[in-house]
C-alpha cells in the first residue's frame, strides 16, 4: 500500500534529531509523503528547509489563527509574493483558518479571508484549521466564492457540517480521532462520506492516534488510522488506500506517484 500524510508538523522540535529515522521508518509501512504546513512567518524558513518533493516531502506556507497577534498586513502581502513565485516543494496556502476555542473569531475572519484570496488567486490548495467553527469557516468559504480545492483538516463534527464543505469542493482529513471510541459523532459522520472526499493525515506530533501518548504522534501511525477507517467503513485496506491516495494527489495538484515519491508501488 502506499499512502500519504497530508498535514504533518515534521518542523515541530518533537521530530529534531531523529527525522530520518521517522522518514524512514514511515516509508517502511508504506507512507510515501507528507506535507509541512507552515504555521506563522518565524517558521517558514524552517519549514521550507525541510521540502524534498524528490522524498515526497512538500510544504505550505500560511498564518494559523493562534498566530495573527505576531504579524501585520505586509505579512500578507509577503506571503502572496513568495508563493507566487512557485518556489520549489510548495503547494498550498496554510494552515489558516477559525479557532472558537483560542482567540476572537471576529479577528481572525480577516486574516482567513485573506488567505482564502490568497490560494484562488494562485490556484493552490488551501489547508483550513476550523476547531468548533465549521459554519463560520463554510460561510467565510461561501462568500469568498470559493471554487478552488481545499482539505478541512482535523475534521471533527456532523455528517451535515462535512457533507456542505464537501458539496463546495472540500476535502475532509481523516486522523487520530477516528480511532477514540468517545468521538462518536465524527466516527459516524466519516462511516458515511464519500471514500473520494477523503484524505488521511497525522497532525503529528498532535492528535495523536489512541494509545499514542499525547505530544508523540508521528507519519509511522498512519497506517493505524488507515485500519480504523476501513474497519468503520467495511471497506478493503488496500482499495481504500489507493482511493485515498488519489485524493491527495488531487488536493495538492500532483500525481499521485509524484506526491508519494518516498514509497515505491507495492
Amino acid at each position: 500500500m502506499r499512502l500519504f500524510d497530508a498535514h504533518c508538523h515534521f518542523d515541530f522540535p518533537r521530530f529534531d534529531g531523529v527525522r530520518e529515522r521517522e522518514l524512514a521508518n514511515a516509508a517502511a509501512v508504506g507512507v510515501g509523503g507528507l506535507v509541512i504546513p507552515g504555521v506563522r512567518r518565524a517558521d517558514w524558513d524552517r519549514v521550507r528547509s525541510l521540502s524534498a518533493p524528490e522524498n515526497g516531502l512538500w510544504y505550505c506556507l500560511g498564518i494559523h489563527p493562534w498566530f495573527i497577534s505576531e504579524h501585520t498586513p505586509q505579512d500578507l502581502a509577503d506571503l502572496e509574493a513568495l508563493l507566487g513565485g512557485r518556489p520549489s516543494g510548495c503547494i498550498g496556502v496554510g494552515e489558516c483558518g477559525l479557532d472558537a476555542l483560542r482567540g476572537d473569531l471576529s479577528e481572525q475572519l480577516p486574516w482567513f479571508s485573506a488567505q482564502v484570496g490568497i490560494a484562488a488567486r494562485l490556484n493552490l490548495a488551501l489547508v483550513v484549521h476550523s476547531v468548533k467553527a465549521h459554519d463560520q469557516v463554510y460561510a467565510a468559504l461561501r462568500s469568498g466564492s470559493w471554487q478552488g480545492r481545499a482539505l478541512i483538516h482535523g475534521f471533527s463534527g456532523s455528517y451535515q457540517q462535512a457533507k456542505k464543505f464537501i458539496d463546495l469542493g472540500c476535502y475532509i482529513g481523516v486522523g487520530g480521532v477516528i480511532t477514540h471510541g468517545r468521538a462518536r459523532k465524527t466516527r459516524e459522520a466519516i462511516a458515511r462520506l464519500p471514500a473520494d472526499a477523503l484524505v488521511l493525515e497525522t497532525d503529528a506530533p498532535d492528535m495523536a492516534p489512541s494509545g499514542v501518548p499525547v505530544g508523540e504522534n508521528s507519519p509511522t501511525y498512519l497506517p493505524a488510522i488507515l485500519a480504523q477507517l476501513a474497519k468503520l467503513r467495511g471497506d478493503n485496506e488496500e482499495l481504500l488506500a489507493e482511493v485515498l491516495l488519489g485524493n491527495a494527489g488531487r488536493l495538492y495538484g500532483l500525481a499521485p506517484e509524484v506526491l508519494a515519491a518516498g514509497a515505491a508501488p507495492g
